[in-house]
């Protein structure tokens, strides 16, 4: 009798198992988006504590196609101001972050994630706090893919990685 039980509760689990994983949403339907070749995973940002100024936004590109691709700009009525930021580690051990200008290139079958401490998005000037729980929208624009319009969902303020704080001054 626990031999039967056992075989049934097994080919129960491979039934439920196999449902769910045929299921599974894909990348576009689990928080993600697609601008021609490019998938966009997971916009996310932190929550923000009252009267600050900054924030980072944060994300996971992957280029389906066989030419590169860039993402230029992104765009959001949340800050008067939204840049393509990167912080690098020197040599010495001090942290440095600047805008960059030309934008992220996404090479042909590679991902390239927007993280914090790495590439990331500079929301500047915020006009409200960002609440955990809420999602605000954002426009990406893609050399070659184009623009597309995503929600970032706001995550815990302590979220792990590098405090944006060095951003005050913008």
């Amino acid at each position: 009798m626990t031999r039967r039980f056992l075989h049934a509760a097994m080919v129960a689990t491979a039934l439920v198992a196999g449902t769910a994983f045929v299921v599974a949403p894909t990348l576009t339907e689990a928080h993600g988006y697609k601008a021609g070749s490019v998938e966009i995973g997971h916009p996310w940002s932190r929550a923000t504590p009252a009267g600050a100024k900054v924030a980072g936004g944060f994300l996971k590109l992957h280029n389906e196609g066989t030419e590169a691709d860039r993402l230029v700009s992104v765009a959001s009525d949340i800050a008067d101001t939204v840049e393509i930021h990167e912080m690098a580690m020197a040599a010495d051990g001090t942290a440095s972050m600047h805008r960059l200008d030309n934008g992220v290139e996404i090479p042909a079958g590679a991902t390239v994630e927007l993280k914090p401490g790495s590439f990331h998005i500079m929301f500047i000037g915020l006009k409200k706090p960002l609440v955990e729980g809420e999602k605000f929208e954002g426009t990406l624009t893609f050399e070659k893919a184009g623009t597309v319009k995503v929600e970032f969902a706001i995550e815990a303020m302590g979220k792990g990685g590098a405090d944006h704080g060095a951003h005050q001054g913008h």
